[in-house]
């Protein structure tokens, strides 16, 4: 019988399992026997993820039957680094935190496979799809299962390897090819400066486990100054800012759209951008002791949040439009870490998955009805053709809007009530993200209206082939609609709630993550509540008027260069391809002709041809003529007779 924490190694092998079949016997060519079929690859990879995802409850259950919420099941996999004093096992712990997330990575993940199987039937290679897609699941399990440091970052290397696979999945297209392999090298700067973050932790402290680090942490104070602390926390920061894309590491996820749509849901709700917010809540008792770095990750996530809100309100297309809301709503889990309110933080990851996944399979829901089409420009609609993607969308939408009762209301709010009251918090980081609030509300309502609303403006062709998708496509929608609406109840505001109803996810992570430090009067945090819905609702409300009333096809296009500034993102892209790229292909290209090519190269041909040249000289003395011998013989008697008689006189 197995043991309940051995379970933690079946949910991370399960994944692995049905990646390892998939892969040997769907996406390898064999000519010995045919490949699994695409819809039973997708089967199999779904069932591995929907077991990994039961067993997941199983063990969360167990720990809600402790007494104790801060209890964890471990599990010691085998021993993996042993140097001297230095050892690391293979180990996994599931606590609260980690709980949670497994639940949502493996529940979510699911319906992701689910609606795959539909969304991937006509392409050329399904089983390898399903391969990649089982072991992104797989290295996020470990990401949020490690029980250390350096676990955790096989299952952060993991993720990025598997998001260079999936988004260059369709690599015969060079444009998608290179969207992979951006997200790839970005990525690959950020996890410089984790893994400096992780030598420091370690030359300090001399452990990299969880628990280990946060009773070292207990007897420390909080560091004034600019100390070794804040040197790790930044440095680890830095890690996060490429994972889950904050300024200045963002560029690479917009571009993550090249890869197909049920990937696009996987990266940005349930998997990989995550990833740096989960790490950086982990490590929440090392971050609340350097306020310089919670200052930083602040200031920096309410500039992310809002300019990749401006971005997203004059985007065309529907993926694009939903990926920079993904940075953005990345931005809102950063102030949240900031200020210091780590479990808003993750109740806004757990919100944001429910409702980004939905309008990510939602969009695929449209680009699929579409035959392929993702400009917003040739749609419109489509509530007539497609009815339950389009109020499962309305319910995302009005999710990430922040409209009651829906899930983005309570964490959102959550997060600018801490962001005023916290002591690490502030007046100008609460205007910075009420407004980015407004600006949600405004290119969500825009989305709606441009893609569902109005007079549909596609051809006549793709009018005539307009239909809703199947149940398989239709019912994972279905299933996140409801988890949009109703999933905010897990943490409901004290000031909402009272003691008729707790605030679960406040009580599952007490003693886990630092508590909240957001204070106030209950009237002052219920007018601020007040005004973020009305920012909300007038959000949404100028969205109708300008793209139904007045049938605007884009915002912002009174005055073209700030429309053309905010499209091509503040041409930030355009800044590093001039200040980066090209400066280090110039670097590259010069030490490839120069240092390469002459000096290394040419080194190499200079001891070749002396070698050629010296051997061709030698050659001559071995000549085979008994007459050259004998002459040879002679010089060499006169020599030595001369070096003789010079020697004696």
């Amino acid at each position: 019988m197995v043991e309940k924490t051995q379970l933690l190694g079946l949910i991370i092998l399960l994944p692995i399992l049905g990646a390892l079949v998939n892969g040997i016997f769907g996406a390898i060519p064999w000519k010995s026997f045919p490949r699994i079929p695409g819809t039973v690859a997708g089967v199999i990879a779904s069932g591995c993820v929907f077991v990994a995802f039961l067993l997941a409850c199983s063990l969360f259950s167990g720990l809600l039957g402790h007494e104790s919420v801060q209890s964890a099941f471990e599990h010691n996999a085998f021993p993996w680094i042993s140097v001297g004093d230095f050892r690391i096992p293979m180990q996994f712990r599931m606590d609260a935190l980690s709980g949670i997330l497994c639940l949502v990575v493996t529940g979510i993940g699911f319906l992701i496979h689910v609606y795959s199987i539909s969304y991937m039937h006509d392409d050329g290679n399904p089983a390898r799809y399903f391969t990649y897609l089982n072991l992104f699941t797989a290295s996020m399990l470990v990401l949020i299962l490690g029980a250390s440091m350096p676990i955790l970052f096989i299952g952060w290397e993991g993720v990025g390897l598997c998001s260079y696979l999936l988004i260059g999945f369709w690599f015969e297209d060079i444009e998608k090819a290179q969207a992979g392999k951006k997200a790839f090298v970005v990525n690959r700067i950020g996890d410089l400066g984790f893994l400096l973050g992780m030598f420091l932790i370690f030359a300090n402290f001399h452990t990299l486990d969880f628990m280990e680090l946060k009773a070292a942490m207990g007897s420390l104070s909080v560091e004034v100054g600019f100390g070794v602390l804040t040197l790790i926390t930044l440095l680890l920061f830095v890690g996060a800012t490429g994972k889950s894309a904050q300024i200045p590491l963002f560029v690479w996820l917009p571009d993550a759209m090249a890869g197909p749509t049920p990937v696009s849901a996987l990266i940005h709700a349930a998997t990989m951008v995550t990833a740096g917010v989960y790490m950086c809540c982990r490590l929440g008792f090392l971050f609340s002791l350097t306020p310089i770095t919670s200052t930083v990750i602040a200031v920096i996530a309410v500039l992310t949040a809002f300019v990749s809100a401006t971005i997203a309100i004059v985007q065309t297309d529907i993926k694009k439009v939903l990926a920079y809301s993904t940075v953005s709503q990345l931005g809102f889990m950063f102030l949240a870490v900031g200020v210091g309110a780590y479990t808003t933080a993750v109740f806004h990851l757990i919100t944001h998955a429910f409702f980004k996944a939905l309008m990510f399979l939602g969009s695929g829901s449209v680009i699929h009805a579409m035959g392929g089409e993702q400009d917003m420009r040739k749609m419109g609609g489509l509530k007539k053709y497609m009815p339950i993607t389009y109020w499962t969308f309305v319910a995302g939408t009005l999710a990430i809007s922040g409209i009651p009762i829906f899930a983005g209301f309570f964490s959102k709010d959550e997060i600018l009530w801490q962001s005023f009251s916290s002591p690490l918090g502030g007046l100008p980081l609460y205007i910075g993200g009420l407004l980015t609030a407004g600006l949600t509300a405004t290119y969500m309502g825009r989305l709606v209206c441009l893609t569902f609303l109005g007079e549909n403006r596609s051809s006549h062709e793709v009018k005539h082939h307009l239909h809703e998708s199947p149940l398989v496509m239709t019912i994972p929608l279905i299933i996140l609609g409801l988890l949009a609406t109703f999933g905010g109840f897990l943490g409901v505001p004290h000031l909402l709630g009272g003691h008729a109803i707790p605030n679960i996810l406040e009580h599952l992570l007490e003693g886990v993550v630092p508590a909240s430090r957001g204070e106030g009067a209950a009237a002052l945090e219920g007018t601020l509540m007040f005004v973020s819905v009305l920012v909300a609702c007038g959000g949404l409300y100028l969205s109708y008027w300008l793209f139904l009333v007045r049938k605007s096809q884009r915002a912002a296009n009174q005055e073209k260069g700030v429309h053309d500034f905010l499209f091509n993102s503040y041409y930030v892209n355009e800044f590093y391809d001039l200040a980066v790229v090209k400066p280090i292909y110039k670097v590259s290209v010069f030490l490839w002709k120069v240092i390469d090519v002459i000096v290394i190269d040419g080194a190499v041909m200079l001891t070749a041809r002396a070698s050629a040249f010296s051997g061709k000289a030698i050659r001559r003395l071995q000549t085979g003529n008994l007459e050259h011998y004998l002459l040879s013989f002679i010089f060499g008697m006169l020599i030595i007779l001369y070096l003789l008689l010079s020697h004696a006189f």
